[in-house]
């Protein structure tokens, strides 16, 4: 995500709080340009540290979002602060989506749902991935409900219209209205859960175009993001269970495994020890690994399991 974002971005800062002390300490080791590393000691408040008990680790980190983007208000006084996940990979400058929120003190983005995987009622309209807020009083105003609605509950749970730190924002328009905005750019907020709706249409000078499928919009993708892309044992990568075309999978997730790469390399340069943690691929049939895979890669309307390396030599 930083190297793209550096690639394509001439003026950022990021700043990562990390949440173990082992990202902390390789982070500050990277000593990477226009970043700041926050220790979760220095973000940690009483009303975090209240509720952590109380939320797994996951539904903790959601619990933080809003108030990781409010300690970046209080410490470093900056006039916006963007929340974006870090398995987010950008093509194109994000300032695009900067011009079309205009005067607005908030911008959202869509999930834009393929109908066929259609999640919005439980998972909500809106994904928590690229969130922009301004440092003034309507920004402000949005910022702190959300800290607190978050603190109330936050959970891996559907319940009474809530779920995670996400649902919330399905109301956001009526609820702040004239303050928050919906970001209409298809090319910023684009997902395994929406990509079935477009196609590439251009890879000119480094640039990536896609067009909807029936024709009517091209638009420059901004950013993707790269949800629920696991690795395993033995090789294996999993790029979740939507259906995606070969042509996406192969300049998409292929690219983006050989960016992963890339970064592990770096990050061994300085912390030799470092390994990558790969979830143990448990086989229960007498067959071994060989025929568990036979059986799985003929549900490829389900699954995308594949062999790293024959993966990426199949998209060179």
């Amino acid at each position: 995500m930083y190297d793209s974002l550096k690639r394509h971005c001439s003026n950022f800062h990021l700043y990562i709080v990390a949440f173990d002390d082992k990202a902390y300490t390789i982070l500050n080791k990277l000593a990477l340009e226009n970043i700041t590393v926050i220790s979760l000691k220095e973000f940690e408040n009483e009303k975090l540290l209240a509720v952590k008990p109380t939320r797994s680790r996951a539904e903790y980190c959601w619990t933080c979002t809003p108030s990781t983007i409010l300690y970046i208000f209080d410490t470093y006084k900056v006039e916006n602060c963007t929340y974006i996940d870090a398995d987010l990979y950008f093509y194109s400058s994000p300032q695009v989506l900067f011009d079309e929120m205009n005067d607005r003190s908030v911008l959202i983005t869509q999930h834009r749902f393929t109908p066929k995987y259609d999640r919005s009622k439980i998972a909500g309209k809106y994904c928590v991935q690229f969130m922009t807020f301004k440092n003034n009083p309507d920004g402000l105003k949005v910022l702190n409900w959300w800290v607190e609605a978050c603190l109330e509950w936050c959970y891996d749970k559907y319940e009474d219209g809530k779920f995670g730190d996400q649902k919330y924002l399905d109301d956001w328009t009526v609820r702040f209205k004239g303050i928050v905005h919906d970001l209409k750019h298809l090319g910023g907020g684009m997902a395994p859960w929406n990509i079935q709706q477009y196609e590439i249409s251009d890879t000119t000078n480094d640039r990536l175009y896609f067009k909807t499928i029936d024709g009517a919009v091209k638009f420059q993708a901004v950013f993707f993001h790269f949800h629920y892309v696991r690795f395993y044992e033995n090789d294996l990568v999993d790029l979740g269970w939507l259906r995606f075309e070969k042509e996406i999978i192969c300049t998409l997730y292929g690219n983006y495994l050989k960016e992963l790469e890339k970064a592990i390399v770096v990050i061994k340069k300085v912390d030799p020890d470092f390994k990558e943690v790969l979830r143990p691929f448990s086989i229960n049939d007498a067959g071994g690994l060989k025929e568990k895979l036979k059986t799985i890669m003929k549900k490829v309307t389900r699954y995308n399991l594949f062999k790293k390396e024959q993966l990426l030599k199949n998209c060179n």
